[in-house]
């Protein structure tokens, strides 16, 4: 299915029971709903504990316009296109899962939208990480080769190697998002949030300080897991289905 969202079209699907606890599923960079979500069994996993799924190909990835301006990419529009599916679908709140650029649009959905999400599973994410190498992914993927940046290296050849991905689209949308960490906003947010990291995750770096500086935050480490091998983790769904089924 597909909705208008500041004027860009994008791709969603619904899985699950009708009556089902919303839950909105946002997928990392240069992957898409059924990469991240479906083919490693997470769909399947909250749908048969009951969870109405909502999976969103997000602006500039899988089945979604893919506009090559920077500026339709800034994080504030990405969390905006979130809030405008919860509207599309008729629903006033959701629980959320994100991994890697998909928790950083969540936590800027819990900050901009508090009201909307109930709680957040964020997943790849730290206080620093590929955002900061923005610079060189970018260039990696419009001069369609790799550089010397190791993280540059790791983000051309995953995205370079799907089809469906525009490179061009995806350098806008890494130079755009541009999340602000200010403490004193994460200092406020009220959502409880699980923040889930690999333990050898060298692209999501300082998920511990960035736990610090969020009240209601707390975090989990999948021993042995690095950025990639981290989202099919059994402990990570087991984590998260604990997490959103809190009473």
């Amino acid at each position: 299915m597909d909705f208008y969202s500041d004027g860009v079209r994008l791709h969603y699907e619904v899985n699950g029971p009708e009556r089902g606890f919303p839950l909105i599923a946002v997928h990392g960079f240069a992957s898409d709903y059924r990469l991240n979500w479906v083919g490693s069994r997470w769909q399947e996993t909250f749908t048969n504990a009951g969870f109405r799924v909502v999976g969103l190909d997000c602006r500039g990835h899988g089945h979604s316009d893919k506009p090559h301006d920077e500026a339709a990419y800034r994080v504030e529009i990405m969390a905006g296109d979130v809030v405008r599916l919860l509207e599309e679908l008729d629903l006033q709140s959701a629980a959320y899962l994100g991994y890697s650029m998909g928790a950083r649009i969540g936590l800027e959905v819990v900050l901009d939208f508090p009201e909307r999400i109930t709680r957040a599973v964020l997943g790849g994410i730290g206080a620093a990480g590929a955002i900061d190498r923005a610079g060189a992914i970018a260039h990696a993927l419009r001069a369609g080769e790799p550089t010397d940046d190791p993280v540059a290296q790791t983000f051309y050849r995953f995205a370079s190697s799907r089809p469906i991905n525009d490179l061009q689209a995806l350098a806008a949308c890494i130079s755009g998002l541009r999340p602000d960490a200010n403490p004193k906003r994460l200092a406020a947010i009220k959502t409880p949030l699980l923040i889930v990291v690999g333990e050898n995750d060298d692209i999501s770096r300082g998920a511990p300080e960035l736990v610090e500086l969020i009240p209601t935050a707390r975090l989990v480490t999948i021993a042995g897991r690095d950025h990639m091998s981290t989202v099919p983790a059994r402990e990570f769904k087991q984590s998260a289905l604990d997490f959103l089924t809190q009473e």
